[in-house]
């Protein structure tokens, strides 16, 4: 299988959309065909001042030269941040124990719990733009990944009661506008759970790879290696197992919303 298949795939379609060999392309960047061929299979990646010549040859700006550097990256994931994994992600799915799950929260709720931290004073404007604008890069691709979300019935039962119900209402609609899919662990029937540990998530990369992350009060820590991987997929699926249904999720999204 390729291992940088999106930077494989692009470089195999403009060679092929301007009906050219891979020895003629060879040929006009200064490698070899087999280097080519290599490029084009996704064993390897070119320098930049190869990609640099390729977007020369295909008049494609730098986009080659962005996705090579992207493919550089994904070799060593923990350089980059979590948000740009999770605007790359296929598949992200979400644990919240406490809190509404950033990429579901509304503005009014973003505000209540920004300002509820004494260091965020004078920059809760700043914080809700970038977490909209988040939002607004995850959801508003042309693909957007598919996301699942367990959120734990703690998470929904505090807050300001105007802000819960327009935060309920959202929740209880976010499905039918986006592909998202909301699920409760409630309460009454967990005790002590594995979810105790803490919010998780994990992202599923365009080339198959998994990324995990774990956030704490100062700052997130990125899981790549496969054994924490596993862990935490096997931790998820404790968790979804003690979760409601997606119908039955949306029925106490519902019932908690009449309430207020």
């Amino acid at each position: 299988m390729s291992e940088h298949r999106e930077l494989a795939d692009l470089l195999r379609k403009l060679r092929a959309d301007r009906k050219l060999s891979q020895d003629q392309l060879a040929k006009r960047i200064n490698v070899s065909k087999s280097l080519v061929s290599q490029f084009e299979s996704g064993k390897s990646i070119p320098q930049p001042d190869t990609a640099r010549a390729l977007d020369q040859i295909y008049g494609t700006g730098d986009e080659v030269q962005k996705a090579a550097k992207d493919a550089r990256e994904d070799q060593r994931p923990w350089l980059r941040s979590w948000r740009d994994h999770e605007c790359r992600a296929t598949v992200l799915r979400c644990w919240e124990p406490l809190l509404i799950p950033g990429l579901l929260q509304r503005e009014p709720y973003m505000r209540s719990l920004f300002g509820a931290v004494p260091s965020n004073r004078g920059r809760i404007d700043e914080l809700v733009r970038t977490r909209l604008a988040r939002q607004e890069a995850v959801f508003g691709r042309e693909q957007p990944p598919m996301v699942t979300c367990i959120i734990g019935e703690y998470a929904l039962r505090r807050g300001p009661r105007d802000v819960m119900k327009d935060q309920l209402a959202h929740l209880a609609d976010v499905g039918e506008r986006l592909p998202v899919t909301v699920r409760v662990l409630p309460d009454e029937a967990t005790g002590l759970h594995i979810g105790l540990g803490g919010p998780l998530v994990l992202a599923t990369m365009p080339d198959g790879r998994r990324l995990g992350y774990l956030d704490d009060q100062l700052r997130g820590r990125l899981a790549t290696s496969v054994g924490n991987i596993s862990e935490l997929e096997l931790t998820f699926d404790a968790i979804g197992n003690l979760a409601l249904s997606t119908g039955q999720s949306r029925d106490l999204i519902l019932e908690l919303l009449n309430e207020h």
